[in-house]
C-alpha cells in the first residue's frame, strides 16, 4: 500500500510542476525550441522522484498521464477558464 501512495504523491508532483509549464507552453509558439523545453523539463524530476523512491516501471505511463494532464490544463488556463 506504501508503493500505492508513493507513486500518487509522485503522480500529484508531476500534475503540479506541469501546469505553470504548461502556462508557458501555451505562451510559446509551436514546436519551437521553448515549447520542446517546456515539455521535457519536467521528466528528469519526475524520474528522479521514481528512482529516489523506489517506484516500480509500472507507474511511469501513470506519471506520464499526470504530466501531461498538468501541461493540458496549464495551457487552457493561459488562454483563460471560459475559452475554448
Amino acid at each position: 500500500m506504501h508503493a500505492v501512495w508513493t507513486a500518487a504523491g509522485i503522480g500529484l508532483a508531476a500534475f503540479l510542476v506541469n501546469l505553470p509549464l504548461g502556462r508557458l507552453r501555451a505562451r510559446s509558439r509551436a514546436y519551437s525550441a521553448a515549447w520542446f523545453v517546456y515539455v521535457h523539463l519536467s521528466v528528469p524530476f519526475i524520474i528522479a522522484l521514481r528512482i529516489a523512491n523506489h517506484v516500480s516501471l509500472w507507474a511511469i505511463p501513470v506519471f506520464i498521464a499526470c504530466a501531461v494532464c498538468g501541461q493540458l490544463l496549464g495551457g487552457r488556463l493561459a488562454r483563460g477558464v471560459g475559452a475554448s
